[in-house]
């Protein structure tokens, strides 16, 4: 392995370190998955995405503090898959639309409007008889 990719490996790993608060040594088999991981196309920020999105999912109790063990995280198709989880934009629904609005219950008639309404029809029945006393009978 060359000393870059080395460099490149063993920094990823004090970067899961870091945003996990462990202290984990980097024994051969450890190299072995983070190579894994750099080999597959993955990079420090992918790291950094996935495990910010995973310690928000398990404070919400939608994951458990398991899916940030190294040997958990490091399984490369699901850490591609809560890669792509982390990436998605969940849009709300739009809200339903309403029927148009019509007065369903209107609000009841002041007794001053009581009083004009009682005038106006009885203006309008005292024109109508008016009008039928006027026409012939047939």
């Amino acid at each position: 392995m060359d000393t870059n990719t080395l460099a490149a490996l063993r920094a990823t790993h004090e970067l899961y370190c870091q945003l996990t608060g462990q202290k984990l040594s980097l024994r051969f088999d450890r190299e072995r998955l983070w190579y894994e991981f750099l080999r597959a196309g993955f990079s420090a920020q992918d790291l950094k995405r996935v495990l910010t999105y995973l310690q928000k999912e398990i404070r919400a109790s939608r994951r458990n503090v398991g899916a940030l063990k190294l040997s958990n995280l490091l399984q490369l198709d699901r850490f591609e898959e809560d890669l792509n989880i982390s990436k998605v934009r969940l849009r709300t629904a739009p809200p339903p639309q309403s029927p148009p609005s019509t007065p369903s219950d209107p609000s009841p008639p002041t007794p001053d409007q009581l009083q004009n309404l009682c005038q106006e029809a009885k203006a309008v029945f005292a024109r109508l008889r008016e009008e039928l006393g006027r026409t012939p009978n047939p």
